[in-house]
């Protein structure tokens, strides 16, 4: 609200009096956000000093907060809402900090009672000194008069700060310069965010395990027998019978025999027997088993069969094993603790692996693949993706710290920084152990909107639980797919599918139908090549054209929603005909059900995502015509703007606020309302609460996304009344241009303060 009536500006005068009694640059800091506190009629003033050789924000003063937190807070350049204005040298404000969707929580620093934000950079010309931030218990205190005059004040701090530190300076010169070690400036590499999370931990490169020839290290022992060898292949045989187990009880659905190519080669006589042969002509162990490994490699890499191509990498892989086993590596602890894997390329079965082996977090070189990033979110493993020439600038084996967060990879963090992640990472954990999220979700005016869980993997159910889903609104079919030499079979799937309905009990769970192609391609599709695969055999068109893998599925989600309450939607329908095609089938799987006296959901409801322009255009045909619709954002978005999602030199095309996305969401939303269909979302766009005010005010009331997103979604629904949002909405849809999308996102209207339920 604004303070009318009140002169809140004081003069660069007033600041150089608060100097000229001070001791110290610290001692004018204090006195200085004791007057703006005043001046501001603010709860909370507090001033963050930035080091440009550390990149970090220190806390130097504050009146509001936690005292102890007083040189010990410390944020990175961007991390954060202070971070965000230092960064960015504009002013932030959010009338609900908490719902911004940069906000990053700071234990122990008291700043929860303070809903009200605003942050405005302290800086000369370009250079940045610091951020003056002020907060108030009361939401929404801060207009845009308060945000200029904060501005005006951050301005004269600067010039005060700049001088005081000069003089600080003077004065430390008469003293001897007090040792103290040097670290060298982390470098910043900024990629995509592709999973949340943070990690730390030494680079572990392993590009060459798809390029590149297998090599010993010039260090290797030479006094080793063909008895270590043999040791050290049993001894590799344990380590992988050991993983197995563990990842079968971590990840049932999707690790059966993620390791099976690995036990399938040492178990083969001629692999082991031909290094054996070397060894006893005269040939060290170690070099018998970089030739025999290179030996295969090169049959493998010239095959004309897709998957035995892949098996080069498993190959390499374990050659790695067996060789750090022979010569006492640290690899033959089976361990990536505190190791943060570097890859040009990763296949799920990989992501799998090296998750089970402890890796810390994934840089990976490219555009955001999409199946490898949601796998990564369900595990809780960071990822960031980076460009060719930045992931060339990461050594392997040096210290790196990656925030999945916000895109960024830091090579050679400093102790500072590594201590405020820690510390972040420490109250993300904190606030995920105890889930705040409410068993219904309102907006303001006590509007009902109904939250749905994102589910990946069977791992994600606990969370979907902890989390009060009200659902399963929708789970990607494909993940015991990908990482499969075949297609499970129907009784596999079903064990699959039961456990989900089992753990929803009477709740709906959506199971969305195998959704292949594009950048998602099984390893036994028979060598299919395709110029454009995004446009070619996915989707429902890869299941019609493969109706005895489409039906085999069918019949075991039929079947799990037997006493459930369990819908099937299809995945990238273009048109009337294909859905008609796809629920003949479902016909035909229930009366072959009930021909095998096999019980099944005779009251299974069968509805499409919404993903292409055709099925935008359709929307009211489609309306009319199915149970349900699902608004697959992700790949609307990539097909409605022609940009390719995992091709990093267009990723900044990909806009979820695009003005033609707004438009789609509303047209489905609005037929969907008109024919009484039911309709919901999915997808990234629903992890950003900048949006959530616009989807509710277009009309969507079901929301899914992944459990641990949930509380960020609900507090952000419950910010606003139905009336804000439609509000929102209406100003959103009416413009025209990206760039006037963007401003208002950044700086929305004020809209009046929700009317709370009587």
């Amino acid at each position: 609200m604004g303070k009318a009536n009140i002169n809140m500006t004081f003069d660069l005068k007033e600041l150089s009096s608060l100097f000229e009694k001070s001791n110290s640059l610290d001692d004018f800091l204090q006195s200085a956000v004791s007057v703006v506190a005043y001046h501001m009629r603010s709860a909370v003033c507090s001033i963050y000093i930035y080091d440009d050789a550390t990149r970090m924000l220190t806390l130097r003063a504050t009146q509001g907060l936690e005292k102890e937190a007083i040189g010990q807070l410390e944020l990175p350049l961007g991390q954060g809402l202070v971070g965000l204005a230092m960064k960015e040298l504009r002013s932030v404000c959010a009338g609900r900090a908490a719902d911004h969707p940069d906000f990053y929580p700071v234990a122990g620093s008291g700043e929860e009672r303070y809903p009200a934000f605003m942050a405005v950079p302290i800086r000369r010309q370009l250079s940045r000194v610091g951020v003056l931030v002020v907060q108030d218990v009361q939401p929404d205190y801060y207009d845009e008069t308060d945000e200029m005059v904060l501005r005006t004040i951050g301005l004269q701090l600067a010039a005060v700060i700049e001088n005081a530190e000069l003089l600080m300076g003077l004065h430390r010169r008469k003293e001897p310069p007090a040792a103290r070690p040097v670290e060298a400036a982390p470098e910043q590499i900024k990629g995509l965010p592709a999973s949340d999370g943070i990690a730390m931990g030494r680079a572990r490169l392993i590009v060459s395990g798809r390029a590149g020839r297998f090599r010993a290290p010039a260090s290797a022992p030479s006094t080793l027998t063909i008895d270590d060898f043999d040791r050290a292949l049993a001894k590799s045989e344990r380590q992988l019978k050991e993983l197995q187990i563990d990842a079968g009880e971590m990840l049932s659905d999707v690790a059966q025999l993620i390791f099976s190519a690995h036990l399938l080669i040492l178990a083969d006589e001629k692999f082991s027997g031909e290094i054996r042969r070397l060894i006893t002509s005269g040939i060290s162990p170690v070099d018998a088993l970089v030739e025999v490994v290179n030996g295969y490699a090169d049959i493998l890499a010239t095959s004309t069969n897709q998957r035995l191509r892949e098996k080069e990498h498993d190959l390499k892989d374990l050659g790695h094993r067996l060789l750090e086993n022979l010569i006492g590596g640290d690899r033959a602890q089976v361990d990536y603790s505190g190791q943060i894997i570097l890859a040009d390329t990763l296949l799920p079965s990989d992501v799998l692996k090296l998750a089970t082996e402890k890796a810390e977090g994934f840089v990976m070189q490219g555009g955001v693949t999409a199946h490898i990033a949601i796998i990564c979110r369900s595990l809780h493993k960071p990822m960031v993706m980076v460009g060719p020439e930045m992931f060339a600038r990461i050594q392997d084996d040096s210290e790196l710290l990656i925030d999945g967060i916000q895109g960024l990879v830091f090579v050679q963090p400093s102790r500072k920084m590594r201590a405020v992640y820690l510390r972040q990472r420490q109250a993300t954990a904190k606030l995920e152990s105890v889930p705040s999220v409410k068993t219904e979700t309102h907006m303001a005016d006590g509007t009902r909107i109904r939250l749905y869980a994102n589910i990946n993997l069977l791992s994600d159910l606990e969370s979907a639980n902890s989390f009060n889903a009200e659902g399963v609104g929708l789970y990607r079919s494909e993940f015991p797919f990908l990482i499969r030499d075949a297609f499970p079979t129907e009784e596999e799937q079903y064990q699959v599918y039961l456990r989900i309905v089992q753990s929803m009990g009477r709740r709906e769970v959506t199971f969305r139908t195998l959704d292949i192609g594009g950048d998602k391609l099984l390893a036994y599709q028979g060598g299919v090549e395709e110029d454009n695969p995004f446009l070619g055999l996915r989707g429902i068109r890869f299941l019609l054209r493969n109706k005895d893998v489409f039906s085999e599925q069918l019949c075991a989600m039929l079947r799990a929603g037997a006493g459930g309450n369990a819908r099937i939607m299809f995945p990238l329908v273009s048109s009337i005909d294909e859905f008609v095609e796809a629920r003949e089938l479902v016909r035909e799987c229930m009366q072959q059900l009930e021909r095998r006296g096999v019980a099944y959901n005779r009251e299974t409801k069968l509805g499409i995502m919404v993903e292409l322009p055709s099925a935008v255009a359709q929307a009211a045909d489609f309306a009319k015509t199915v149970d349900f619709m699902s608004i697959g954002t992700n790949d609307l978005i990539q097909y409605m703007l022609a940009v390719d999602r995992t091709n990093a030199m267009v990723s900044r095309l990909y806009l979820a606020y695009h003005p033609a996305i707004l438009r789609a969401i509303e047209i489905v939303a609005a037929e969907g309302k008109r024919f009484e269909c039911d309709v919901s979302i999915c997808g990234d766009i629903v992890r950003d609460p900048r949006m959530i005010p616009f989807l509710l005010g277009a009309g969507i009331d079901k929301l899914s996304v992944a459990p641990r997103r949930m509380p960020d979604v609900q507090r952000a629904v419950e910010a606003v009344t139905m009336q804000q949002a439609q509000s929102i909405a209406r100003t959103m849809l009416g413009f025209s241009r990206i760039s006037e999308v963007e401003a208002f996102m950044k700086n929305p209207a004020p809209v009046p303060a929700p009317e709370l339920p009587q």
